[in-house]
């Protein structure tokens, strides 16, 4: 308890400060540049929450994640993947689902910084969001996609959304497959009592899209899933259940 209660604490100044300098800037229009302010106030508030939160970081395969204009494709069960992530990988911008926006201080600072918003139940709206990812792309961000849409309960991949395929194809940027794993104990979905831990951050090799068509998607979707579960299957012995794209049509 008493660990949670200082997160908590440090977790509500570095937001005040760090989301309220992000807010400023964009209502001065400061240009999003790398390592300009947006950069490093989103750094620094993750940081910040992950050392209050007694969390290690420890990054596998980021070699394959050094270069901008990519898209990251992993999984997602704790709100410690994005302060995990965050905290260590400079120029990235999530997507996140609507609701997100609506979380004090936290949703204007991240709409200001460029992330982006994901109205899940509209399709038609979604995909146009998604241009917006693909702006982020081509001006030399990474731009990091939960692909599963929301947190989970446990490590096993579910279905991964189409969305995050369509915005590779189209933006022509690579995949890399991402892996993350030990955030669970963390802080499980539908708990906020916060644990140490260590954090195993795994990227893996980019998955080309130059060439690729809107057809591609489902391989391509196919490939990256199959990359994830594999990789967790062999270094941390957890068992993903089959999938077929095709079966889902969003």
């Amino acid at each position: 308890m008493i660990r949670t209660l200082f997160a908590l604490v440090v977790a509500i100044g570095a937001t005040v400060s760090c989301a309220g300098t992000v807010i400023v800037a964009g209502l001065l229009r400061m240009r999003d540049r790398e390592g300009g302010v947006y950069d490093i106030m989103q750094q620094t508030w993750a940081q910040l929450i992950v050392w209050a939160s007694g969390v290690k970081v420890v990054l596998h395969g980021v070699e394959h994640a050094t270069a901008g204009k990519q898209i990251i494709v992993g999984n997602h069960v704790s709100w410690f993947d994005v302060f995990s992530l965050a905290a260590v990988l400079r120029r990235c911008r999530f997507v996140a689902k609507q609701e997100v926006r609506k979380i004090p201080l936290i949703g204007p600072a991240a709409g200001a910084a460029g992330h982006v918003y994901i109205e899940r139940e509209n399709r038609k709206a979604a995909f146009e969001q998604y241009k917006a990812a693909a702006d982020r792309i081509h001006a030399g961000a990474r731009v990091v996609v939960f692909a599963e849409g929301t947190r989970g309960l446990h490590y096993p991949l579910r279905p991964f959304k189409k969305g995050p395929f369509v915005l590779a194809v189209s933006a022509g940027a690579p995949v890399v497959p991402m892996l993350i794993y030990g955030t669970i104990p963390m802080m499980p979905k539908g708990s906020f009592r916060v644990r140490g831990g260590t954090t195993h951050i795994h990227f893996l090799p980019p998955i080309p899209t130059v060439g690729l068509t809107y057809d591609d998607r489902d391989q391509l979707a196919y490939q990256t899933y199959r990359a994830i579960a594999d990789l967790l299957q062999s270094e941390y012995g957890v068992a993903s259940p089959p999938w077929d794209p095709r079966s889902r049509k969003d």
